[in-house]
């Protein structure tokens, strides 16, 4: 079996020299070329497993052979050197295609894993999304394509959307069809954590850093080495964290709390959110060069009342998981159910349609949902003006036809309980924090009830 080859374009011959001992190191081929003109005849000679070109030529700049490469060998990974600190460079080549990049001087450790991570895309098969994003609207259709080419590139992206409209799923999809799929996936919701250990939990700690710090904890950064990592709703993260992330993307390295060192990680960044990053950089909330970093490429997640053709198939997915959860025959939906469901508007999306149909579910006879089991209401439950508006509402006693179908206390509490908690979670967009305190409750206290009443958030 012939080795691979990498095609390394400098005019710098110490650079070559050094790169081409490396690799050879790695018994992978170096091919190398000092300018544009060479680089080309280099690649009509034989299409090689990556190219490694440096953003100064003496015949032009490395970011046109960037270009010309994605148009005429779109199957060669391209990873761009760049000055130390040069990010406006590597962002530039990271939105013409380039797989990935290094600074110069290029750290050996560096430049292997960049190597290995490239030549996986070349033994992978053709990727293919697999049936987590359900849909077949044009919209979905384009979103899938764009997630099997980002899923080729080591570039931060950034997904977006409102609330519940499958953000992680995409996010996991990018991951899955990389070359990082044999590696860790790690999630964080940014918002979901007191401000005061967000920085431990990316970055880590050693022992004795602060009040509480017992022993020392690898960050999500380490943790998901090799990986991928996701931050979603990165909007909420405090500013003094902000400035540190810049620079673990940037630097490609984090320092825990307590340690003196940076220590280097090698993790593909993924961030989510549901709300305008542009605006609140523009209200001095976020900061805009970490949105410049993290917003690489970008991911759109339309809304489901914008995919209303979507919605059978997406309810009968979700049938399916529950029945086999449970151990038992689908339910499946009539006619006129279906036809409901695709005129509501969903304002909490993917993750609304799922709970009404385990409300329906849950307090169904037979096995086929109609119409008047999904018990819609009018407008969207989030709408609601404020939480005490619901007290007045559960706390009347049920009318006394629905005694029969209610049964005893218990089961009526549980569901008027359910109904409560699934109603203000959808409107403080599943943040257990806010929701915990428009309840009135603590954080400790919600999780018990989520898990009393199965409830996944």
């Amino acid at each position: 079996m012939s080795r691979p080859s990498v095609l390394i374009v400098d005019d710098e011959p110490d650079l070559l020299t050094l790169l081409e001992m490396t690799l050879a190191r790695m018994d992978i081929q170096a091919v190398t070329a000092s300018s544009l003109a060479a680089a080309r005849e280099a690649l009509e000679a034989a299409t090689p497993a990556l190219c490694l070109t440096d953003l100064r030529l003496p015949d032009g700049n490395g970011l046109d052979l960037i270009a010309e490469i994605q148009q005429r060998y779109p199957s060669v990974p391209v990873a761009m050197m760049t000055a130390h600190g040069s990010t406006e460079s590597a962002v530039e080549a990271l939105k013409l295609g380039a797989f990935d990049f290094v600074s110069k001087p290029v750290p050996l450790d560096r430049l292997r894993e960049l190597v290995n991570h490239a030549l996986k895309l070349s033994t992978m098969p053709d990727a293919q999304t697999d049936d987590t994003l359900i849909g077949e609207t044009p919209i979905i259709a384009t979103l899938k394509r764009d997630i099997q080419r980002v899923a080729r590139s080591q570039a931060p992206v950034h997904v977006h959307g409102e609330s519940g409209v499958g953000k992680e799923v995409v996010a996991r999809l990018v991951h899955h069809l990389g070359p990082r799929s044999g590696a860790p996936f790690l999630a964080i919701n940014c918002g979901a954590i007191p401000s005061e250990l967000v920085e431990s939990e990316l970055f880590g700690h050693k022992r004795g850093a602060f009040t509480g710090a017992t022993s020392d904890k690898p960050g999500l950064f380490q943790a998901a080495s090799g990986g991928t990592l996701l931050l979603d709703e990165i909007a909420d993260l405090p500013l003094s964290v902000q400035v540190k992330l810049l620079r673990a993307i940037q630097e490609k390295a984090v320092r825990p709390l307590g340690v003196e060192k940076e220590v280097p990680v090698d993790v593909r960044l993924i961030t989510a959110t549901h709300k305008n990053l542009a605006e609140e950089v523009r209200e001095g909330r976020f900061r805009d060069d970490l949105y410049y970093r993290i917003n690489v490429i970008d991911l759109f997640i339309p809304p489901l009342r914008h995919r209303r053709a979507d919605i059978p198939l997406i309810a009968r997915h979700i049938l399916l998981k529950m029945a086999d959860a449970a151990h038992s025959k689908p339910l499946s939906l009539s006619s006129d159910a279906i036809e409901l469901l695709k005129q509501h508007e969903f304002r909490g999306n993917i993750r609304e349609l799922e709970n009404i149909l385990a409300r329906a579910a849950a307090l169904l006879d037979g096995d086929r949902i109609e119409r008047h089991n999904l018990d819609l209401s009018p407008g969207p439950r989030q709408t609601a003006p404020q939480d005490a508006a619901l007290i007045p509402e559960i706390s009347q006693a049920p009318p006394a036809q629905e005694h029969h179908h209610l049964g005893d206390l218990d089961s009526y509490l549980a569901r008027v309980e359910r109904e409560i908690l699934e109603d203000t979670l959808q409107r403080h967009r599943w943040n257990r924090a806010a929701t915990a305190k428009a309840l009135g409750i603590n954080l400790r206290s919600l999780r018990y009830r989520l898990k009393k009443l199965d409830i996944e958030v």
